[in-house]
């Protein structure tokens, strides 16, 4: 499974998110060159690489009409004004839908804190341009690297207090502890603002779990540079790479048939399962009438349904298959091969869950115990005579 792991040791912003996701793909430079092709207004995004307390990363700079956002920008909007930015821009609906969600989250958040409808919140710090650029780069990003799984560390918001548009206030702001409710955070010894509410909005609305990096296969690391001096290095990480997952989905596939012999259902089963399916099996059943029936269940992967569902209406007397997504927990399986005096046995052994489970191949045993005239239990004994 491709899993993505956010690192948010030092919090977030989008600004370094940006920069942590960029530095995963393998052309940075033409994603850059895309992202001003988009056409917000007045923005304009580059690049540079960054060293803050010896790891080197890169750092995302955007600047509005040639000009970076100072920390207190005086830039005001409203929803209304940022879904028509959004609507306007040449990316896939989906990142749009994204980008809104992400904004509605903040409105959300803003209007629980100063009891203001949410249509009239005034975006301050968030609703800046560069804000909008920041927001949107993460969206295409995470589109663009599809991850089936995002999964963020606790996130470290800081301590100490902040200044604002609205004056001085505690870190986390309102605004954003609001948005990290349900989340694990911590603040600690270094006094700042770590996780800013464009941050906090998209570790929110993307992320599908939090906690600690599951074991997986990494096969690229970006480090996002933030703009403030700390004691450590004020970045995010991002780690990119495929984990195993035990929990699988499957689709199930079924449907009734009582005009079929059992040579053509079997027929259909191995049809089934010669192309791939993962188990093909039948159930008796009573039908409509009093008429005895069968069911035949496939189960495949989502993208062998389609597949699976025409080999179901080819092969069988059915007029419709009906389609059942489900979650299938499964045991690692290895294979391996023993010597024993009777020569190599194949055999399987499956593990996890506190479970292990071994058994000889069938084949295996069967050709042993006839060229030795023995039976499969006389063999067995023979090869583990502990068991």
């Amino acid at each position: 499974m491709k899993t993505l792991y956010l690192d948010c040791g030092m919090g977030a912003a989008g600004d370094m998110l940006t920069a942590a996701l960029l530095e995963l793909l393998p052309d940075r430079d033409a994603f850059v060159e895309e992202l001003n092709a988009l056409g917000i207004p007045g923005v304009s995004f580059s690049a540079e690489k960054c060293e803050k307390c010896g790891i080197l990363g890169t750092h995302m700079t955007v600047t509005v009409h040639g000009e970076e956002e100072s920390d207190h920008p005086h830039h005001h909007g409203h929803l209304v004004d940022i879904r028509g930015i959004v609507s306007s821009l040449p990316i896939p609906t989906m990142v749009k839908l994204d980008i809104l969600s992400v904004y509605e989250e903040i409105a959300q958040a803003e209007s629980h804190v100063h009891g203001v409808p949410v249509e009239q919140i005034h975006f301050h710090e968030v609703g800046t341009m560069d804000a909008i650029a920041d927001v949107t780069a993460v969206c295409l990003l995470l589109h663009r690297l599809a991850p089936d799984k995002i999964i963020v560390s606790p996130v470290h918001v800081g301590s100490g207090q902040v200044r604002c548009a609205h004056g001085i206030l505690p870190v986390p702001a309102p605004a954003t502890a609001y948005l990290l409710r349900d989340i694990p955070i911590y603040g600690g010894s270094i006094a700042g603002e770590l996780c800013t509410p464009t941050g906090a909005a998209l570790i929110r609305h993307f992320a599908t779990e939090f906690g600690e990096m599951p074991v997986m296969k990494v096969q690229a690391i970006g480090y996002g540079i933030g703009k403030k001096d700390f004691p450590r290095a004020d970045c995010v990480r991002a780690l990119l790479g495929k984990s195993e997952d035990p929990v699988g989905g499957i689709v199930e596939l079924r449907c009734n048939v009582d005009d079929m012999t059992g040579e053509a259902i079997g027929f259909a089963l191995e049809q089934l399962l010669g192309s791939g399916a993962l188990d093909a099996f039948t159930v008796p059943i009573g039908m409509k009438k009093s008429r005895p029936g069968v069911l035949i269940t496939v189960l495949c992967r989502e993208e062998q349904k389609e597949a699976m569902a025409g080999l179901l209406l080819k092969h069988t007397t059915t007029l419709g298959v009906r389609e059942f997504p489900c979650q299938r927990y499964t045991l690692n399986r290895t294979v391996e091969t023993v010597d024993t005096p009777y020569g190599p046995i194949r055999k399987k052994v499956s593990s996890g869950y506190g479970v292990r489970r071994e058994k000889y191949e069938y084949d295996d045993l069967a050709k042993i115990a006839k060229a030795q005239g023995l039976s499969l239990a006389e063999l067995l004994d023979k090869i583990c005579p502990d068991s």
